[in-house]
């Protein structure tokens, strides 16, 4: 039986647009808790993290808000590390996607602490490969993916004890279809495997969870980072950056659906929601479908 533990941490610090902040009272509203309890799950809500608050300033040296999101960063890893400690499944639900950095370090330090593999699905809209150099904006959750891969400030590339704190082939990026020019180039400078929305229109989404799930075993801990514009915003209104052209309800589902399959997952990121931009929390209760969808939701019994 899974033990998992909801951590709030309400902050739109690294975005580009006001908002992400109320997305875990969303999620809470939209009764992630008792759904997930539903299926058996032993939940645990340990309410929402501190910290500082949106000063809502220009870049300095290509970054927005560093000071305020190596906070916030720190706070998340050090919650997302002690449940990890317990045996318990961390879900932390953003906030903007720039807490994917404290998250997954936190992860990474574990998996090496217990000698385990790594694997991190990267479901979004955008490759978050942007660098100071790189970014037209210096918003931070642009960045989480770099600063995880080391190139980033080292304030947020050492968080987890190591830099980097991941290698580029323990990343597997889906459903990408926005990505800045420079940016591009330092993608597949990096090597990321990226399944990007052409490659899931020509090869289907069944084909891409395959690849991007191949060669788990009992000695690799999954992670998904879950950022909500990674569905088409005809079905995810209520996020800061849409972009159209993202996988539908059932794309979606099948490829939640291949996760829990696996056995495999140990942790989670929900990022991006943004309740004032969506339309009556139709985008939360969406996300909570697909979680529990991640938990083991299926139409049928599976064997």
């Amino acid at each position: 039986m899974h033990r998992v533990s909801l951590i709030g941490a309400p902050t739109d610090i690294g975005a580009g647009a006001r908002g992400a902040s109320m997305g875990p009272e969303a999620l809470r509203v939209a009764n992630l808790g008792p759904i997930l309890a539903s299926h058996g799950v032993a939940v645990a809500d340990r309410g929402n993290l501190s910290g500082p608050a949106n000063p809502w300033q220009a870049a300095q040296a290509g970054y927005r808000h560093l000071p305020e999101v190596v906070a916030w960063n720190q706070a998340v890893h050090a919650a997302v590390a002690a449940e990890l400690a317990l045996d318990r499944l961390p879900i932390l639900l953003g906030g903007d996607h720039c807490l994917a950095i404290g998250s997954i370090s936190a992860v990474a330090r574990h998996c090496r602490t217990l000698g385990r593999k790594l694997r991190v699905l990267w479901l979004d809209a955008h490759a978050d490969f942007n660098t100071a150099e790189l970014t037209p904006s210096g918003n931070l959750h642009g960045m989480p993916v770099a600063c995880l891969c080391g190139h980033g400030p080292a304030t947020l590339t050492d968080l987890g004890g190591l830099n980097p704190a991941l290698p580029p082939s323990a990343l597997r990026s889906i459903g990408i279809r926005s990505v800045d020019a420079g940016e591009k180039r330092f993608v597949h400078a990096a090597g990321l495997e990226v399944f990007d929305m052409r490659y899931i229109d020509e090869m289907g989404m069944r084909h891409t969870m395959t690849q991007a799930l191949a060669g788990l075993d009992a000695q690799t801990h999954l992670h998904v980072s879950f950022d909500v514009d990674f569905l088409d915003p005809d079905i995810a209104p209520g996020v800061g950056t849409p972009v159209r052209g993202g996988p539908t309800y059932r794309e979606a589902q099948l490829c939640m659906e291949m996760i829990a399959d696996t056995g495999r997952l140990g942790s989670l990121d929900v990022v991006e929601l943004n309740p004032a931009l969506d339309v009556r929390n139709r985008t939360a209760e969406l996300a909570v479908d697909l979680i529990e969808s991640l938990f083991g939701k299926s139409t049928l019994m599976r064997d």
